[in-house]
């Protein structure tokens, strides 16, 4: 009954161990309930834990990812939030988890962007086996806030747009003002051999 999925990248092997809800009447080759899973990675501390934890992993990695793709490097996950993501100033990004165990320091991992993007690979191929049949609370995509996308585009040139407008317009009203006014035309005078109209009583 013990079923075991594998999902195998060049940098990680992630595995989740399961067994099928006979309560809803899933079949033997199906996982509805997850007793824990494991993610090795080649030269690193191997992860593992319950399904809360792998939860919590893919709550926050593949977010993280959909913006770095987006040109939107942020955090994602702040505490009690037992996973956390982020960029590293340095390059590559920064990966913390949490341990529910009291007196534990957390465990910091840096990752490259291949190791990043393997991840999330293994992530998604769990995410979208149709053999796993558990209810995967994630948070569904989201389109960018107006500022993020503003912050995409670097300070001088979003500036641009605005100051180059208003230069414009400064130099259209300094010309403006230097061309000469206009002479006053002279009154008219009657043709020859023309009677001017009558005036109105």
């Amino acid at each position: 009954m013990k079923q075991t999925l594998r999902f195998e990248q060049l940098s990680c092997r992630l595995q989740v161990e399961g067994l099928p809800d006979v309560s809803v009447g899933q079949s033997g080759d199906t996982m509805g309930i997850i007793t824990g899973w494991t993610l090795r990675w080649a030269g690193r501390p191997e992860l593992e834990g319950r399904k809360d934890h792998l939860l919590a992993l893919m709550q926050v990695v593949l977010p993280y990812a959909r913006h770095l793709i987006s040109g939107v490097a942020r955090q994602f996950g702040t505490e009690p939030h037992p996973v956390a993501i982020g960029p590293r100033p340095e390059g590559g990004h920064r990966l913390v988890l949490r341990s529910s165990q009291p007196d534990t320091p957390p465990l910091e991992v840096v990752l490259d962007d291949a190791e990043l993007a393997d991840l999330v690979r293994v992530l998604d191929q769990l995410r979208l086996d149709s053999r796993l049949q558990v209810p995967l609370d994630l948070p569904q995509p989201q389109p960018l806030r107006p500022r993020e996308v503003q912050e995409r585009l670097p300070r001088v040139q979003r500036l641009a747009a605005p100051v180059g407008g208003a230069l414009a317009l400064a130099l259209a009203a300094g010309l403006g003002l230097l061309l000469p006014e206009p002479r006053p035309l002279p009154p008219q005078t009657p043709a020859a051999g023309t009677t001017a109209p009558p005036s109105a009583p």
